[in-house]
């Protein structure tokens, strides 16, 4: 097994470091600090917890994920596709039941790259991948019409469809000043960007719609719109680290949420470094990056934060500034530090609603919409796990639509690559021009001798094709002396194809026939030897050849 050389990003590029990359990651992470700041706040809400808590969660792991981190440009810090899971864990099990499971996933997330899983968690099929992101999307854009309109509501319901009647019951509630706001919020963020690629839409929206709010109730007494400080007491004080009692009991509750927490921030995080390198030419280390960000979320909640992995638009808003090692991350949860210890106590003004308004925007990035589309034109199967994947995020939760999505989506690749292997039968005679493994001097072609049938596998030789050569032979009423099972467009045998092999084998002697394989290839050759299967059928009847399979056959046959 390959040995993991854990070597973070930050220590190669410090090798060649200058002054001038200083200065592109210092104006980097001063800018991606503040497109941070509203969101880890917008975030730290929706999820449950305080707004000081999502900035904490990018500070600690904002720098952990860059001092430890697999790539050069990665963003750390909280996202939205935790919210949802994070929340449901509260409702759950509360703050410290969150606290467990976040450390659970970073020790995860830390075995997935030591035994070298980076590669393969890169492979989860892309609609799973649409469906869940998608579905996230819906669910936080859910969330956020009570605090959208200002609607007055008690409670509002968990589940999504009773959410909406509530929300179509409550409607009349709704207090117009607070939907200003949250409109005038989304119109900010969107035309923003026409006007200044520097400036984040989402800072210019809570500062002008904080300032508004202000200005409305000091000039016309209008009190109806809530801010962070009419739900939260914002505190600026550091807290300090602290480990959470665990027992066993509460560690079984929590290993499936702490495995949807763990694979969802490696997915996320592997893609948002994969979509970097292919801005910056790098390429990082997959395996190293899972283990910083596991690093990163067992820091992360024992100074109260919450889950994070690599953010997509931070890490392209670092690169699209300047940004291009590790000292950039840093320099951007320093930036958020600073403004966390001076200036925390004036969040308190910002309107819920302004916060709607960004999540609202953040949701409809998320959504994929044009990806959706797209894949709903692929084969079935591809829009039968997308379609599956979506639903249950929405009505259920992550967990359950990433474990179903999974399951259904590694039963259709087996039914994909069963129906790939084929078996078939050669009557009467070979023709030369279609073979590859036929030494002749002429092309004349090969006849099959009398007594002798020959099948051909075609494709991998696995447990989905196991049972092929029986519903074949079955159609054959006569009882051959030999069969040649020729081999050589097998790529691999599993442990189920050698088990029908060797039955094969056992029924074929018991009725007086002999098995001869043809052209078996190097790979599959020591696989059937390490598994004894040539002690059945006998080392004489494996050729490398179909003539020297026809002569063998020959012989048997007399």
């Amino acid at each position: 097994m390959k040995v993991l050389t854990f070597q973070p990003k930050l220590i190669s590029t410090l090798r060649e470091y200058n002054r001038r990359t200083f200065v592109q990651d210092l104006m980097a992470g001063l800018i991606v600090g503040i497109v941070a700041l509203p969101l880890a706040i917008a975030f730290g809400i929706a999820s449950g917890v305080s707004p000081e808590k999502g900035i904490i969660t990018a500070i600690v792991a904002g720098f952990m994920v860059s001092v430890f981190g697999g790539s050069k440009v990665q963003i750390g810090g909280p996202t939205g596709a935790f919210i949802i899971i994070v929340y449901g864990i509260i409702q759950q099990y509360g703050m410290q039941g969150l606290t467990i499971a976040t450390l659970m996933a970073g020790v995860f997330l830390i075995l997935f790259g030591l035994l070298h899983l980076g590669t393969i968690i890169k492979y989860i099929p892309y609609p799973i991948v649409v469906g869940f992101t998608s579905g996230i999307a819906v669910t936080i854009f859910t969330t956020q019409i009570k605090d959208l309109f200002g609607l007055t509501m008690t409670t509002v319901p968990a589940d999504f469809t009773e959410k909406w009647i509530a929300y179509v019951h409550d409607f009349g509630t709704i207090d117009w000043w607070t939907t200003l706001v949250g409109l005038a919020s989304i119109l900010i963020i969107v035309v923003t960007p026409r006007f200044s690629k520097k400036i984040p839409g989402s800072l210019v929206a809570i500062i002008a719609m904080t300032l508004g709010a202000l200005w409305l109730k000091a000039q016309y007494g209008i009190t109806g719109i809530e801010t962070i400080g009419d739900r939260f007491s914002i505190s600026s004080e550091l807290p300090e680290a602290s480990m959470p009692a665990l027992s066993w009991d509460v560690i079984k509750s929590l290993v499936s949420p702490a495995l949807t927490i763990a694979i969802l921030g490696a997915i996320e995080s592997l893609l948002s470094a994969t979509v970097a390198d292919g801005v910056i030419g790098d390429h990082h280390d997959s395996n190293t990056e899972l283990i910083g960000q596991g690093l990163a979320n067992l820091a992360s909640p024992l100074f109260g934060g919450i889950p994070a992995t690599g953010a997509i638009a931070r890490t392209m808003t670092n690169i699209n500034n300047g940004g291009r090692t590790p000292v950039a991350g840093i320099v951007h949860a320093a930036v958020l530090l600073l403004i966390f210890l001076f200036l925390m106590p004036l969040a308190q003004y910002i309107p819920m609603a302004c916060l709607a308004g960004v999540l609202v925007v953040v949701s409809y990035g998320m959504c994929g919409w044009r990806s959706f589309a797209m894949l709903m034109k692929n084969p079935k199967s591809d829009v039968t796990v997308l379609l599956i994947t979506f639903v249950l995020t929405i009505v259920f939760d992550l967990t359950v639509a990433i474990e179903v999505g999974l399951i259904i989506a590694c039963l259709l690749f087996m039914k994909r690559m069963a129906e790939t292997t084929d078996v078939k039968v050669v009557l009467d005679e070979i023709d030369p021009n279609d073979e590859t493994d036929i030494r002749l001097e002429n092309n004349e072609h090969l006849l099959i001798p009398e007594g002798v049938e020959v099948y051909e596998i075609n494709g991998p030789y696995f447990f989905g094709a196991g049972n092929r050569f029986e519903e074949i032979m079955a159609t054959f009423g006569d009882r051959p002396k030999v069969r040649i099972i020729r081999m050589r467009k097998v790529p691999f045998v599993d442990s189920t194809g050698i088990h029908n092999l060797t039955n094969l084998c056992l029924m074929s002697r018991k009725e007086g026939i002999q098995i001869v394989l043809s052209g078996v290839n190097p790979q599959v050759h020591k696989v059937l030897e390490h598994a004894g299967f040539y002690s059945i059928v006998g080392r004489e009847n494996i050729c490398s050849h179909i003539n020297l399979a026809l002569e063998r056959a020959r012989e048997i046959v007399g």
